[in-house]
């Protein structure tokens, strides 16, 4: 009678008269979570998130927020009574910092509720271009961008949420700083491209992809209504996060990034709560 001891992945199998029987331990299992969880505890994190209120720069199409206070600790403040405060929030899902899900912009693509925890922790990349924007605003991220990352951090990591650094978010809350228009009304900010998108989703195979500026797609292009960029990313079932803040605050490589928000039944957009976890 032989017996084989193995250790496989945190797993004891033996083998015994090719019998094989496989213990795993679940103590093996808590500690790594519970080590895990210590790491993350003594990080720095980031808020990568714009306090939203009334009067928020946002899309040209959208109307303000609404809030009233239904009740209100004193008497004679709440609509409806007092001894607590509630209020009732009016607003576009695509209000402050928020998430844009596939069908935002693809009938039949995947809602707000459709979108899996999984896809809520991610690898963080940021491509800082805020230079470049510094002198030119109509700015657009290129390959050489993503190259000259690669090169000195190493391929872009699987699942990834890739966001482009612009620092345009120093312009919050400004509706008309975020939009920069010129006298003739062009709206004048950075955006991504084509090539890189594909490049990110298609190649690289990213999870999600986030920005500063109110959109994906340059000033240049939304004034005539364009919105292609943001078009080929929910197009590829994924989802983007719009209005990011704090980007000056992450490094380009090595932290984590947690997107959250509420789960709203057949939900199109909704305000997201994001931030990073520094290595």
């Amino acid at each position: 009678m032989k017996l084989v001891k193995m250790a496989v992945g945190g797993m004891l199998i033996v083998g015994l008269g090719g019998v094989a029987v496989v213990a795993q331990t679940k103590q093996t299992q808590q500690s790594s979570l519970a080590e895990a969880y210590q790491i993350i505890k003594s990080k720095q994190f980031v808020d990568l998130t714009h306090a939203f209120e009334p009067g928020i720069p946002r899309w040209k199409g959208f109307p303000d927020e609404k809030r009233e206070t239904l009740y209100w600790y004193e008497p004679g403040v709440g609509k409806l009574g007092s001894g607590f405060w509630a209020e009732y929030f009016c607003h576009v899902g695509q209000w402050g910092t928020h998430v844009d899900p596939p069908a935002h912009f693809i009938k039949g693509l995947r809602t707000v509720d459709q979108l899996e925890p999984k896809e809520m922790i991610m690898p963080l990349v940021a491509i800082d271009v805020h230079e470049k924007v510094a002198q030119n605003p109509d700015y657009t991220i290129t390959m050489e961008d993503v190259k000259a990352w690669e090169a000195k951090h190493g391929r872009i990591p699987e699942g990834a949420f890739v966001a482009m650094r612009t620092d345009w978010s120093k312009r919050w809350p400004h509706p008309n700083a975020m939009q920069n228009r010129d006298a003739q009304g062009i709206a004048h900010y950075p955006g991504w491209s084509m090539e890189v998108l594909k490049y990110l989703y298609e190649v690289r195979k990213i999870t999600a992809s986030g920005h500063e500026p109110t959109d994906t797609d340059p000033g240049i292009a939304t004034s005539r209504n364009d919105y292609s960029l943001e078009t080929y990313i929910l197009k590829q079932n994924r989802y983007q996060i719009e209005l990011l803040t704090n980007l000056d605050k992450v490094p380009e490589a090595g932290a984590l990034v947690v997107v959250s928000f509420p789960k709203p039944k057949n939900g199109s957009g909704f305000p997201a709560r994001v931030f990073a976890i520094l290595p």
